[in-house]
């Protein structure tokens, strides 16, 4: 019988990924001068304007999200280095790995899964095969092992 990851094991793995992101987020904003901003207060009121710097922080932070999520869940590990430490993968439907693309409508349907309160992320902990809404939009499963009985991905 195939073992899904379940809610709290893809908790524990988010939580490993968002500390390893904040770590490659603060050395690459220090390389190149983005990532951390100032605010100046006067009169105890907070005076905040759009800047470069913001625009930067959130290119920043899209394109490190995409390429660790998207890039690590399609590329031969089949997970990111939270999910591999746990022992998951993600596959399609058939225990298939992945494309880059599939991998990147998950990434961009996990926004839907948090706008509707998180309900998105909750279904896990609801549905037969442990699927939140963005796995069910992108056609993937997170199975705990390999489906297919074949060693797990490795950093290849």
């Amino acid at each position: 019988m195939e073992q899904y990851g379940g809610f709290w094991r893809r908790v524990g793995a988010y939580l490993i990924d968002i500390i390893l992101l904040g770590i490659i987020s603060s050395i690459l904003g220090s390389v190149f001068g983005i990532g951390t901003t100032t605010t100046e207060l006067g009169d105890m009121s907070a005076a905040y304007s759009y800047s470069a710097d913001d625009a930067g922080s959130g290119a920043l932070s899209l394109l490190l999200g995409i390429a660790y999520f998207a890039g690590l869940e399609s590329s031969s590990m089949q997970a990111t280095l939270g999910k591999k430490l746990l022992g998951m993968v993600v596959t399609d439907l058939d225990g298939n790995r992945i494309s880059f693309l599939r991998a990147l409508g998950r990434y961009f349907a996990k926004i839907l899964s948090a706008v509707i309160l998180f309900i998105g992320y909750i279904m896990v902990g609801l549905t037969e095969r442990k699927q939140g809404l963005h796995d069910m939009i992108a056609g993937t499963l997170v199975h705990v092992g390999h489906p297919m009985g074949n060693k797990a991905a490795t950093f290849e």
